[in-house]
């Protein structure tokens, strides 16, 4: 599982014309589930990876105290969630100009362990996370707060 989070004062995902998720000051969580995970969905252990990844994201002391040090999370802060599925995480573009997307989960395993990542993690902030379509053609603006982006693998 790959997760590509930004800091914003602002985000959104869009479908058709339609806002599927919205939140003012918060995360935006990119997340990707790669092949390397089916074995976990399989054995039904996923979970427990889910549950780890959720803890970090709603405790991060990634938000400012009143000293301009990172010192609060999500949860310190009552920041709002929103989460987009978003495989190409597991491209791979080394060879030729074409990205290769064969190490992500198949769709229909991505999108159950899509939904099982927004219900941990809209539990884990004790409020519903907003959150992007899977396998949609979504749209998404934001407001990168900082800039502040991290990278984290689990």
């Amino acid at each position: 599982m790959k997760l590509l989070l930004q800091r914003v004062t602002q985000a959104k995902v869009t479908v058709d014309h339609q806002v599927t998720g919205e939140i003012e000051r918060g995360i935006l969580v990119f997340v990707g589930f790669g092949q390397v995970d089916e074995p976990l969905v399989e054995a039904n252990t996923l979970s427990t990876s889910i549950e780890k990844a959720c803890a970090k994201i709603v405790n991060l002391r990634i938000f400012s105290n009143s000293d301009g040090k990172l010192d609060h999370s999500a949860l310190d802060v009552d920041a709002g969630i929103l989460l987009v599925p978003q495989f190409t995480l597991y491209g791979k573009s080394e060879k030729g100009r074409r990205p290769d997307f064969t190490n992500a989960m198949q769709p229909a395993m991505a999108e159950q362990a899509f939904n099982s990542f927004q219900e941990t993690l809209s539990k884990q902030l004790g409020k519903s996370v907003e959150a992007g379509v899977f396998g949609a053609d979504m749209a998404v603006s934001l407001v990168n707060d900082g800039p502040f982006t991290l990278q984290l693998t689990f």
